[in-house]
Parts: C-alpha cells; structure tokens; sequence
C-alpha cells in the first residue's frame, strides 16, 4: 500500500513564500516519478511540475505561473515543491502525485490560500 501525504499548506500573505512537501510510504520511493497539481476553487485540477526518479531532471508547465522549485529527497522519501512571490491566484488545493509503470498515487493534498 502506497501512501503520499503532503504538508506544508495554509494562509500566506500575497508576496510570501511556501514549501510543500509530499512523503511517500510503502513503496521503493526511488522508483517513482513525483508530479504536484493544483485544483483552484471552481477549476478542474491542473499539472504544476514534474520530477524525474533521481531528481536530476524537472519540468514546469508552462500554463502556471511560477516560479516553482521542485526538489525531492530520495533519503527522506520526500518530495518538495517550493514557492516564492505568491499570489492569490495560486490559492488552491495542492496534490503530489506518484507514478510508476501503469500505477499512480495521490495524496489527499493540502490546502494553501493566498490573501490578497
């Protein structure tokens, strides 16, 4: 059983900075790419950024306003997704995503809202 369990979210004054982490549990956590969507209220969930097995490669989808810093420590089973110069429109339900082969998994996410 895999299990992904992000953190980090809350109330962030426009401007301010944020780190999410998502840990993964059950699984050999160096086999999985590791991606983050959000779902904005009234919006369907979108793609943020990806990031390959090692951590060595990332991407950063174009349609969402960074920047994004996408990290992952393999160590700690860990993948981060930071955020500097927030804005409200990055208010939202943040999701990590887990993906090996023909299987997926998703945290719960967590909740970041940004005051204007």
């Amino acid at each position: 059983q895999v299990q992904l369990v992000e953190s980090g979210g809350g109330l962030v004054q426009a401007g301010g900075s944020l780190r999410l982490a998502c840990a993964v549990s059950g699984r050999t956590f160096s086999n999985y790419v590791m991606r983050w969507f959000r779902q904005a209220p009234g919006k369907e969930r979108e793609f943020v950024a990806h990031i390959s097995e090692s951590g060595g490669r990332t991407y950063y989808a174009d349609s969402v306003k960074g920047p994004f810093t996408l990290s992952r420590d393999n160590a700690k089973n860990t993948v981060y997704l930071q955020r500097h110069r927030l804005k409200p429109e990055d208010t939202g339900v943040y999701y990590c995503q887990g993906a090996a082969g023909a299987y997926d998994y998703w945290g719960q996410g967590t909740q970041v809202t940004v005051s204007s």
